[in-house]
């Protein structure tokens, strides 16, 4: 296991020139929903728009100047390249970022917006990662996992100690749930304090991996199927250490709809005045599908990502509005 004490502040101290700490706000509206205090935590204010950016930092200044020179490379479907992108383009150094073929063009275009070199190769998620790992090792080149990293980990976590300082009592956490970086990077820390905060992990019904992975014992394979929440979609490559890892850490699972997922959208920017992706949606979702479980406690919601394109937007909108 992780000594995330130790590895989340050094994290912390590491990356703090090339990150944001982002505000903590108050939700007047999801308060008022959930008869609770319920407060954001907006990642979506964070450099590149995303969380991203805290475990990709930490996993590049974590590596040699060696290594560096060499080039890294990495997969993702847009937020964790975009993220590794601007790392490079921080540090000065190189790198490749494998996308599946069927990336949305405004993810690959904030990836080259920093300046890393963008390879297209498969059709999902697995594939991509894979070919990507195989490439790094032909080459002798550094590979960043987008969440089956100890360091990628630790940079999510740093999220938390950020969290524990701004909010003074904290007794539920709702963290989206894709690969598991995020939320293990999270969990780990706060439980690392002895803390008795309940974690919990929110899952889109249309993209259940790690659901169905936790609830059969094993990590298990199944078809993406379509979702707002793209940033939380595709499967867990084999070993992975999330999955140990949300096993012992993740108190609470939820699976939310998609509706549900487009009314919590669509409730956030209406109330906060801001774009949100879908994955962001699901952490907010699962924060108002348990509101009679956890009702007149403090919560938190990580506001994971902000990067939502015109397409996205307008399905979104297509549709009765609030």
């Amino acid at each position: 296991m992780i000594d995330f004490g130790r590895e989340v502040r050094k994290a912390s101290e590491r990356i703090l020139p090339y990150i944001r700490e982002t505000p903590l706000e108050y939700s007047h509206k999801l308060s008022e929903l959930t008869d609770a205090p319920v407060y954001v935590k907006l990642e979506n204010l964070q450099h590149t728009g995303s969380f991203k950016t805290r475990g990709a930092l930490n996993k590049l200044l974590s590596l040699s100047m060696g290594q560096r020179e060499k080039g890294v490379v990495a997969a993702s479907t847009g937020n964790h390249g975009a993220a590794v992108s601007y790392g490079l383009s921080q540090l000065g150094a190189k790198g490749i970022v494998f996308v599946p073929e069927n990336a949305k063009p405004t993810k690959i275009e904030g990836i080259r917006r920093y300046g890393a070199e963008v390879k297209a190769h498969g059709n999902d998620g697995v594939i991509t990662e894979t070919h990507a790992r195989q490439y790094a090792e032909e080459h002798d080149m550094a590979f960043i996992s987008p969440y089956n990293d100890a360091q990628v980990i630790a940079g999510q976590g740093t999220i938390a100690s950020e969290l524990v300082k701004q909010l003074e009592t904290l007794d539920v956490v709702f963290v989206s749930v894709g690969g598991g970086g995020l939320i293990s990077g999270i969990a780990g820390f706060l439980k690392s304090l002895n803390s008795n905060v309940t974690v919990v992990g929110c899952t889109p019904d249309q993209a259940p991996i790690m659901y169905e992975s936790i609830r059969q014992g094993h990590i298990v394979t199944l078809p993406n199927l379509p979702t707002l929440s793209d940033g939380t979609a595709g499967g867990l490559e084999p070993g992975a250490i999330t999955f140990n890892l949300c096993q012992a850490l993740v108190d609470v699972h939820v699976l939310v709809t998609e509706a549900e997922i487009r009314h919590a959208m669509l409730t956030f920017m209406e109330a906060h005045h801001m774009m949100i992706e879908g994955a962001a949606g699901v952490a907010i979702a699962g924060c108002l599908k348990l509101k009679e479980q956890f009702r007149g406690l403090n919560s938190a919601v990580i506001i994971c990502g902000g990067n939502i394109g015109l397409d996205s937007l307008k399905n979104l909108l297509d549709g009765p509005l609030l």
